[in-house]
């Protein structure tokens, strides 16, 4: 896509946008969460909060592990589908997190209405889900696990390790790994068995 006249990949739209969104939001966090977090007892109200929560991040560390997973997982990902399908694959990944965190809330199973959620984390495992299914024997390395797994087993394992630390919005996770895997079965037919497991030159 072409921004002022320079393209940009749409991996680097994305981290250009968070990278200055959380600078700006330094300013006034408060503010910022009030209006832009995803608030389950608001959502009504502030219906936009489903999409510009996926722009917010809690601390420099959530920003940097979520738009370093979205380079690598989301340029593979681009390299077997095409740009347009991983945008296609992150917002809507990106929604499903949000609305599975609102549902979750709603019938208050572990989720409180109360609470906000910040992060491009549903949005991320829906990349890696897809990429789990359209690549499942990808050797990976994940810290702090020193030896190569197949990215079926990463992506597994990434999904419940990260919902065992605190104030984590396990159902976001949860509603875009969904949507990531569900997507990931969908171009697996769409592309072919051949093309999917053509020469891995990203190992």
């Amino acid at each position: 896509m072409r921004i002022a006249g320079t393209y940009m990949r749409f991996i680097e739209v994305i981290i250009s946008l968070n990278v200055l969104i959380f600078i700006l939001t330094l300013i006034n966090p408060s503010l910022a969460i009030t209006n832009f977090a995803l608030l389950p007892a608001d959502v009504l109200e502030r219906p936009w909060t489903i999409i510009t929560s996926m722009f917010l991040h809690g601390s420099f560390s959530h920003l940097f592990m979520n738009m370093l997973a979205l380079y690598f997982f989301g340029m593979y990902v681009t390299s077997i589908i095409g740009e347009r399908d991983l945008i296609r694959v992150y917002f809507i990944g990106g929604i499903a997190g949000s609305l599975f965190y609102v549902i979750f809330a709603f019938f208050s199973i572990s989720t409180s209405m109360n609470i906000p959620v910040v992060g491009a984390s549903g949005a991320l495992f829906a990349v890696g889900g897809a990429l789990a299914i359209l690549r499942p024997y990808m050797r990976v390395i994940i810290f702090p696990f020193p030896v190569p797994m197949p990215m079926w087993m990463a992506e597994t394992i990434i999904f419940f390790l990260v919902s065992l630390f605190p104030n984590v919005a396990w159902q976001a996770h949860l509603g875009g790994l969904i949507a990531g895997v569900l997507f990931g079965y969908y171009y697996k037919k769409k592309v072919g068995r051949e093309t999917v497991y053509h020469t891995t030159r990203y190992y």
